[in-house]
């Protein structure tokens, strides 16, 4: 007992002392440290931290962790001393079994970034176990005539033990007929024979009982024992030999049930019965022998019966036996060593020591993204692994150590094209033929804001009734982008410009949320025609990113403007005189009016209202010209009242009246007959009049044609334009140089032929020039009339001379339409 209790201590002052004097190396960047086997439960291996160069902060930061290659977890990290600790119950037989080196290879992994170091724990070996033979009784018979010098093999005890603790002595108890003697084999083991050193007699000692000891190197020393018996037989003096003592053989381990793996033959010197020889395994022989390999006992052939794997069995020690039939029964041994060749029948195998990080997509080249090991069982060639990527991946394996590979960025990543990468990686062996296995790895990529918001249209086209209710949405412009996230959540804005040097911010306001705009008040066309919004779409990333888009504001002329008379005076009274000896068709005075519309809003027309005598007086529909029908009798009323109304064309009409008052006279005024002489002999100013008519209507009929060539082939070309083609804009310089279209048309309204020229541009307001014949004027009268929306009329009337009825006058100002009036056979020439 007390010998028991001193070796226990004496083993743990040793485990002490291996713990407290721990050893650490570091080779080709691997950190290696050397502890005894079965240390306790929360031993200190080494210190991780200090070792591999870490802050203890780091430690939890970096989410340090130990990943095991062996599939236990033997060791974990204590992330208050960054110490690495025994986690369990380590035995190096059990791991390691007979191999004199045993290593633990482990993998420390880090994170923020991902780095993976490589350690490795050697397990030092310690005496914990004793010699053992397979049995504790060894059953031999020896005949009494067996020679002094013949050996008997005996059996081998096993130490899971391994250099010096391992098994190193035989001892044999004191007696005078055997001694101990060994044996070298090929595989380096020495194997004990017992060796007859004085001849046996049955009948004075028929028994003979021997304990044979194994003893091992370790301090202090274990030993096991074994008792042999020893049973004296009668004469059958020759024992069967065999051909070799060693037979060698090597088997494919695909090899199929029933294949012939080695025939033993042994032969006997006796005669008769006593030569008779049959074939078995030893009676020790493992079960893993048995029940792969049969012996045919007559004929020594020996036969696969099941199946070889060199990953679990790479050779065999079989010890075969040949005994005679002799009595008492002879037999001799031998060993057959079947070495198993390995083939390549073990694909390689893919482990995830790292599960794959999400990576930024404008993530720099080398970024690691997962960690990756490789592992084949096969031997040699078939145990070399390449691995490949598909080529068309932006990502690439390096290997970091041994079997060990980083799996990091190698090309641009772009998370709009590719959300997600599914990375098929794909090992291969050299073995012959090459095996391979496949591991598809999914790798997120996240956003960053690399794209800027993107509207549906580089410039839009709005078209806005003017009078419009304040507050109303004139359009909703719409933007995407192609970011996630924040990245891609856009608002809306306006980009601050003048129109007509007034904020745009006072015409508009827009929604942030959905790009809807909404008017601030209502719009007057003869005040605003046209507007430019810059709209801006800016995403919420970190910078933001923001694009521009313009927004074109054409205000809709709306017939809100009644005819406006500026001649004669509506409010200055003023008499006519026409003699009554007028005629027919006698021009009595002319009624101008304007209007502040555009287009056919703005087109006018005269009629009659009420008059004293209706059979007296007439006027012209489109040139306001007042007639007489029939020649003034002296039975008409001295003093007529007539009323003109002048109506637009708009929808709804709107009117104005002017109250004519003529006087009927005998006399004839000087002018009069002056406007009578004109009328019956034409000057030279109305032959150059009619020249200049003549010309011009075919100068404009040239330009017209010309004009509408153009602009049918512009309008085929651009697919953008929403009104007509007047209205397109091109890329070019739009934005430095204002763009004139013009649009002219010869148009007939009635007894009116006319020639429109409508023209301007997007920047400036549109003009419209009119030049109308009518077939009822006898002289050459000729009007241009420029009227502006924002004129008032009542001011341009009190400064006209009301007392030429039928000279031409001009009013000019800022309005979008201008109008020549002229008699016929005349024209407008601009």
């Amino acid at each position: 007992m007390t010998k028991t209790i001193g070796y226990r201590d004496w083993r743990w002052q040793a485990l002490l002392w291996h713990h407290v004097f721990l050893l650490w190396t570091t080779v080709d960047a691997q950190t290696r440290y050397s502890i005894p086997e079965e240390l306790k439960q929360g031993s200190v291996v080494g210190n991780l931290a200090k070792d591999l160069s870490l802050g203890l902060s780091e430690i939890f930061e970096r989410k340090l962790r130990v990943a095991s290659e062996a599939g236990k977890q033997y060791f974990s990290v204590d992330a208050g001393k960054g110490e690495l600790l025994v986690n369990d119950r380590i035995d190096r037989e059990a791991l390691c079994g007979q191999s004199a080196s045993c290593v633990l290879p482990l993998q420390v992994v880090v994170e923020n970034p991902l780095r993976s170091h490589r350690i490795e724990v050697e397990i030092k070996d310690i005496n914990d176990n004793s010699p053992r033979f397979p049995t504790a009784e060894i059953n031999l018979k020896i005949p009494e005539s067996v020679s002094v010098g013949r050996r008997f093999p005996l059996e081998i005890a096993e130490d899971p033990d391994v250099r010096e603790n391992s098994v190193k002595a035989y001892t044999l108890n004191k007696n005078d007929y055997f001694s101990l003697k060994f044996k070298e084999t090929k595989n380096g083991k020495s194997v004990p024979e017992l060796v007859l050193e004085k001849s046996v007699d049955r009948e004075n000692m028929p028994i003979h009982q021997l304990v044979l000891a194994a003893l091992d190197g370790g301090n202090p020393v274990k030993s096991g024992t074994c008792k042999i018996i020893i049973n004296v037989l009668d004469i059958n003096d020759n024992f069967p030999i065999f051909d070799e003592n060693d037979y060698k053989v090597s088997l494919k381990e695909n090899s199929t049930k029933g294949t012939f793996v080695k025939r033993v033959t042994a032969k006997d010197a006796d005669e008769g019965i006593n030569a008779e020889i049959k074939y078995c395994f030893g009676t020790r022989t493992p079960e893993a022998v048995l029940s792969t390999f049969e012996i045919n006992e007559v004929t020594g052939k020996i036969i696969l019966k099941g199946e070889l794997d060199y990953e679990t069995f790479p050779s065999y020690l079989i010890d075969i036996t040949a005994k005679d039939k002799g009595v008492p029964e002879m037999e001799s041994h031998c060993q057959l060593q079947l070495d198993v060749e390995d083939i390549n029948d073990n694909a390689p195998e893919i482990i995830l020591t790292s599960k794959p990080s999400p990576v930024r997509e404008d993530a720099p080249y080398g970024t690691v993204v997962a960690l990756i090991t490789v592992k084949d069982i096969d031997s040699g060639n078939n145990g070399n692994v390449t691995l490949q990527l598909p080529k068309s991946s932006p990502l690439s394996l390096k290997q970091s150590f041994s079997k060990n590979y980083e799996l990091v960025t190698s090309g641009a990543l772009d998370r709009e094209r590719v959300s997600e990468y599914k990375i098929e990686i794909t090992a291969t062996d050299s073995g012959s033929p090459p095996l391979s296995s496949k591991k598809m790895i999914a790798v997120s990529i996240t956003d960053v804001n690399d794209n800027p918001p993107v509207f549906s249209q580089s410039s839009y086209n709005v078209y806005l009734k003017e009078n419009g209710v304040a507050g109303s949405i004139l359009y909703s412009v719409s933007a995407c982008d192609l970011d996630a996230g924040e990245n891609a959540k856009v608002s809306y804005s306006i980009v601050d410009s003048k129109v007509h040097d007034v904020s745009v911010s006072s015409y508009v306001y827009m929604n942030s949320e959905n790009g809807s705009i909404y008017s601030m008040h209502s719009f007057d066309y003869e005040k605003v025609k046209v507007f430019h919004i810059q709209v801006q779409a800016k995403d919420q990333g970190s910078p933001s990113l923001s694009t521009n888009a313009t927004v074109h504001v054409f205000i809709l002329d709306q017939n809100d403007n009644a005819p406006a008379v500026i001649y004669p005076s509506p409010h200055a009274a003023s008499h006519l005189r026409v003699p009554r000896t007028a005629k027919a068709g006698q021009l009595v005075t002319k009624v101008t009016a304007v209007d502040a519309d555009s287009g056919h809003n703005a087109w006018i027309s005269y009629k009659v209202s009420e008059a004293t005598d209706a059979s007296l007086f007439m006027v012209s529909v489109y040139t306001g010209e007042v007639r007489t029908k029939r020649a003034v009798s002296e039975h008409d009323d001295s003093s007529q009242r007539l009323i003109v109304e002048v109506q637009d064309d708009g929808e709804p009409v709107q009117s104005a009246t002017v109250t004519l008052s003529i006087l009927l006279e005998d006399g004839v005024s000087e002018p009069m007959l002056e406007l009578r002489h004109k009328a019956s002999e034409p000057s030279k100013t109305s032959g150059r009049i009619t020249l200049y008519l003549i010309v011009s209507l075919a100068s404009v009929s040239v330009l017209s044609l010309v004009t509408l060539l153009i602009l049918a082939v512009k309008c085929m070309r651009s697919s953008r334009s929403r009104a007509s083609c007047c209205t397109r804009r091109t890329h070019c310089d739009e934005d430095k140089k204002p763009n004139r279209k013009l649009h002219i048309q010869l148009n007939t309204d009635g007894p009116i032929k006319y020639v429109e020229v409508l023209g301007g541009d997007v920047m400036s307001q549109s003009h419209s020039f009119r030049s109308c014949m009518s077939p009822m004027s006898e002289y050459s009268d000729f009007t241009l009339v420029k009227p502006s929306s924002t004129t008032d009329f009542k001011e341009v009337i009190s400064v006209l001379d009301a007392s030429l009825p039928d000279s031409t006058w001009t009013f000019e100002s800022q309005q979008v339409s201008t109008t020549f009036v002229c008699n016929e056979g005349q024209v407008a020439v601009f």
